[in-house]
Formats: structure tokens, sequence, C-alpha cells
């Protein structure tokens, strides 16, 4: 078996119809299986996976497990000799995961490989970018890296200026679309469930480069990813479960030190924001339900980074129970 393609969904019936009849389509000349984790679904997911996609193997947990607990529930199971963890709101082009598998074969440093990712009217959307940095935090709080996105310096987080043409190495690769390689995933270990969502991937990279392994990109194979379609379901809840998986990641690898500042930065972060919410709540009537909620999320982030901050995950019992 060459590759276990790993898709994992929560209630996005319809997206996941359109990935797996494009991994079905699009996947030619190489040995896969479909290993399909719902994760609770209550819109009949797992009914259509079973009536249109019979040679999928399928995973049914009764309550959402989170995206990091069920992508291990289908490691364990796989018999591919790399996994492929593809979002269930992308579809695949154009024979690209056989096109990353070949690339990820001659490359027998690299961990994880991922290709070209798409936005829906087909422009680039960024899926690399760098280990935490005090400093790219920084420009992100204060703005700079939004208002100079095409800068060397304060756009460095997502290697500002480089346009995915080519082959290299890379620090970390968004889980939109990453082939992972077994042997690789049997020296370091599977993921950290702690993370629920989110902070996964960077992670994992991190893991694997410590161990001296390589995370690569190719500009090989493309995807198109919609992207949030399943956090934009509850998106105060996942807003403030990005940046606590960010702190997760930061208390794992770094200094003491390091982890109060980016709780600090954190912090500045939600304040800044908490007023632009709350004057279009009171400017925009048709908005104010969703503005006055968005300025309450950014508030109450703010207060959990700088005196309670595993309150911002969603998970926060198993990252107690881990202590």
């Amino acid at each position: 078996m060459d590759v276990s393609i790993i898709v994992v969904a929560w209630n996005v019936r319809e997206l996941l119809h359109q990935c797996l009849e494009s991994v079905y389509e699009q996947t030619k000349g190489i040995e896969f299986e479909v290993i399909y984790v719902d994760n609770g679904s209550v819109d009949g997911s797992a009914d259509m996976v079973r009536k249109d996609f019979p040679l999928a193997r399928m995973i049914e947990n009764p309550d959402n497990k989170g995206f990091i607990k069920a992508n291990n529930q289908a490691i364990e199971v796989a018999k591919g000799r790399y996994v492929l963890l593809l979002n269930s709101d992308t579809i695949v082009l154009d024979n690209a995961i056989a096109k990353v598998l070949a690339f990820a074969d001659q490359h027998k440093e690299a961990a994880v490989t991922g290709c070209r990712v798409l936005n829906p009217d087909r422009t680039l959307q960024g899926n690399c970018f760098r280990f935490y940095s005090t400093l790219n935090m920084f420009f992100d709080t204060y703005f700079l890296s939004r208002l100079f996105p095409r800068s060397r310096l304060f756009g460095r987080k997502l290697y500002s200026g480089w346009k995915y043409e080519e082959a290299r190495e890379v620090d970390v690769v968004i889980g939109c679309f990453s082939l992972v390689r077994m042997e690789a995933i049997k020296q370091v270990g599977m993921m950290d469930e702690t993370f629920f969502v989110y902070g996964d991937d960077i992670d994992w990279c991190h893991r694997f480069v410590k161990a001296g392994w390589k995370v690569m990109f190719t500009p090989a194979g493309e995807i198109i990813h919609y992207g949030g379609q399943t956090t934009r379901q509850a998106p105060g809840r996942f807003a403030l479960q990005l940046y606590g998986a960010y702190l997760i990641n930061v208390k794992k690898h770094y200094s003491y030190f390091t982890f109060l500042l980016a709780r600090l930065l954190i912090a500045n972060y939600f304040l800044i924001r908490s007023p632009y919410w709350a004057l279009k709540g009171l400017c925009l009537k048709k908005q104010r339900k969703s503005a006055f909620r968005s300025a309450s999320t950014f508030l109450a982030g703010a207060f959990y980074s700088l005196f309670d901050w595993k309150r911002l995950l969603i998970n926060r019992a198993a990252l107690i129970a881990k202590a």
C-alpha cells in the first residue's frame, strides 16, 4: 500500500462528498486506501460515505473527538507507507497525490511533504510558514504583517516573496494536505491529542525536525482548499482555541520566559481588536449582534491569556490531566 488517505469530517456532508469524489477520480497509478473518520456528524455524512464511497474504510465516533484524535485513530489502522492527512474541505486536482508521493519517494529525508494549495478562485493560498518566534508574534499583534504582507521582514512568518514555484525545505506545512512518512511517525510518535484542533501541524513538524527529518514543499501537485468550513460553526470558540494551541506549542518547545512573553503579546492582540468590533457593533445595525459577540470573545481572550490561558482551549481538561 503506497498511501493511506485520511479524511476527518464533522457536519460538512456536501464538501466531504466533493473531497472524496476528487480523491477517487484524481488518484491514479498508485495503490491507496481511504480512511474516513466521522466525528459525530448529525447531517448524514456517514450514511453518504457508506452509500457513495463503499470502498472507503470508516471509523464512526459517537461525538466530536477533535481533529487530532480522529486522525490518530486512522493512523493506528493505516496500511500505507505514507499517510495523507487531507481536509474534508479540499478538492484534489490532476493526480496531485501520486505526484507528491513520487516527490517524497525521491526525498527520503522528508518526513512531511506538502503541495500547492489554491483558493476556490484558483489564486494561491499560502500553506507553509515558519516556527514560532516572538518577533513574528509582535508583527502579527500590531498589524505589521498585515499592513506590509510583501515585506521580507514583516511577512517573514509566511515566507513573504516566495511564490511557491519551486521545491524547498520549510518549517511547517499546514495540515490541509500533509503527506507523512510512516517510518517517521514510528520514530517520533503520532500527533499530540492535547491540541484537539489547530497547532498539531506545527508541533508535529517541530518534532520531526528535532529528530533529524525535513519538512518539504513541492509544486508538483495542486489542491483547492475552501478553509474554515468546520470551524465557522463556532467561530468564537475556535478563535480562542487557535491562540490557545499557539501557547501549547510555545510552552512545549521554548523557554518559560518566551511563553510568558507570548501570553502578553496574545493578550495585546485580543485587546487591540476588541474595541474595533465594539465600535462596529455600535455603527452597523445589521452586524450588531455578531460584532458585539466578537468584541466579547476578544475581551475574554485577553483576560484568559493573562490570567488563565488554559481557558482558551476547547479541551483544557486534557491539558490539565496531562500536566
